[in-house]
């Protein structure tokens, strides 16, 4: 489907060029946008260690149980994306289902969500940077220059085409996801450090007092996984394809977790893994590698630790871009941000502008001689965790509302039965997050409470927002989240003649 930007005053109408690319993702392209800004190689070595702390043996399971989850709500999340179809995704579901007021705080924290996911993780490719060029090179190197050039080159990349992009994270998920299959591989040989036990499947094992915080880490190792709607204008049959790309992607991250936690636990043995995880849990996948395949291994899982960052960082760029491109054809944000690139086909100013923002973010921290770390990612990436959980919960109690009011032939397990079920989990996983926060940020309990109120304070401004819309702009107001129009077709030389 072909959409066409808002003509701008200054500008005549607008030319085949002014529109996004469609029918340039096909199924694998979406779900490696998807994958890749989940970083599974970065939350495997950087957070499955501190799952193995608090959750013992049975920690692999948490990660099954959180996909199975989100495969509930992906049942009436996908059902609903046959029936709205345009470039909003989560706003204009929630629109749909609950309102314009609701459905504008769901931009709002969409952009608090994606941003925050974005801008905070530049945070941890400085951090991973310094991290790999001490551990090959014994080099110390300032965080702000890597950030800031991570900065430019994530620009250059969402400046060009949707289809360099897939080509280009499809290349790095396989690199990150391949060093975490050759480590499986190397412990299924040699049997693990005491032989290989499906002991982490035993219920007393995964219904212990850690399983809680495990399954917080678990649900937030999806985020983003939702983004799969954003790419609809840009896929090819999106009717199949983006259902297809979001069960795929949640399939292949439920499993693939749940995989390689198990294989960690094998690589150490049920008795000492937890021991393992404590006393080293950031050099504990390095270990593993090095005992099981060779040092060599473990500089390439180096390696691909920045390039799984910035993979994550790009493919959460696009999604913004998108969300950002969507609100400015809207007339919510100004409608110079809906110009797209005649070469790229790429929302570009609204790259450069999110590229703007992610910079004044980063250098603020710098200023303040924050820790990329400790206060860039983790201050920056809880609010948007939060906020896209937040957005999950919203569009699983929109998926029924919506259903009621219109008719369809979709059955009830798929309007009714899942939704519910979904906003009940969803609810669950929110709770969990919010009540183990503070393994997420390591800050103080003020910090925190700012932190986790951040999302639903965006949320509630929208409401007012909306207000002032409908009194001052109500043209604006009453064509939010609105279905596009259906593309005139161009008749043939043949069809004009007649």
């Amino acid at each position: 489907m072909s959409v066409t930007t808002s003509e701008l005053p200054e500008e005549k109408a607008p030319s085949a060029a002014a529109t996004l690319r469609p029918g340039s993702l096909g199924t694998a392209d979406i779900a490696f946008f998807v994958v890749s800004a989940a970083a599974p190689l970065t939350v495997m070595a950087g957070v499955a260690p501190l799952a193995i702390l608090l959750g013992g043996i049975g920690a692999p399971v948490g990660y099954l149980l959180a996909g199975l989850t989100l495969a509930v709500f992906a049942v009436g999340f996908t059902t609903m994306s046959r029936h709205v179809t345009g470039g909003g995704a989560f706003y204009a579901f929630i629109t749909r289902g609950l309102g314009r007021p609701a459905g504008i705080g769901a931009a709002l924290l969409a952009l608090l969500g994606y941003n925050g996911m974005e801008i905070g993780v530049y945070g941890l490719l400085a951090s991973a940077s310094r991290d790999t060029l001490h551990a090959l090179f014994g080099a110390d190197v300032p965080w702000l220059p890597v950030s800031l050039a991570g900065l430019l080159l994530i620009g250059y990349g969402g400046f060009r085409s949707i289809d360099f992009g897939a080509k280009l994270l499809g290349v790095l998920l396989i690199a990150e996801t391949g060093i975490l299959v050759l480590l499986a591989g190397g412990v299924l040989l040699k049997g693990g450090a005491h032989g290989l036990s499906l002991a982490s499947l035993a219920p007393s094992h995964v219904f212990v007092p850690g399983t809680a915080a495990v399954l917080a880490f678990a649900f937030a190792a999806f985020t983003g996984f939702e983004s799969t709607v954003i790419y609809r204008r840009e896929a090819r049959d999106p009717g199949r394809t983006v259902p297809r790309a979001t069960y795929l992607a949640v399939g292949f991250l439920g499993l693939f977790y749940a995989f390689v936690v198990w294989i960690a636990v094998q690589a150490f043995g049920d008795d000492q893994v937890v021991r393992a995880a404590g006393k080293d849990p950031a050099g504990m996948f390095f270990t593993a590698i090095t005992t099981y395949v060779g040092g060599w291994a473990a500089d390439l899982m180096h390696v691909f630790i920045v390039t799984s960052v910035l993979a994550s960082l790009l493919a959460f760029h696009n999604a913004i871009n998108r969300y950002a491109l969507a609100l400015a054809e809207e007339g919510v944000l100004p409608r110079r941000l809906g110009r797209i690139h005649p070469r790229h086909r790429s929302p570009y100013l609204a790259g450069i502008a999110q590229t703007v923002l992610g910079a004044v973010v980063v250098l603020a921290f710098w200023v303040a001689h924050a820790d990329p770390y400790q206060q860039l990612l983790l201050w920056v990436n809880t609010p948007g965790m939060i906020g896209l959980m937040l957005l999950q919960l919203l569009a699983a109690i929109a998926v029924p509302c919506y259903f009621r009011r219109v008719r369809h032939s979709e059955g009830s397990l798929r309007t009714v039965v899942a939704p519910v079920l979904a906003t009940v989990l969803l609810a669950t996983a929110i709770v969990l997050v919010v009540g183990h926060i503070d393994l997420f940020t390591g800050a103080s309990p003020v910090v925190n409470t700012l932190l986790v109120l951040a999302a639903p304070v965006v949320f509630l401004l929208g409401l007012p927002f909306a207000w002032w819309l409908r009194r001052s702009r109500p043209e604006v107001y009453e064509s939010f989240a609105s279905e596009p129009p259906t593309p005139t077709p161009t008749p043939t030389p043949t069809e004009s003649a007649e």
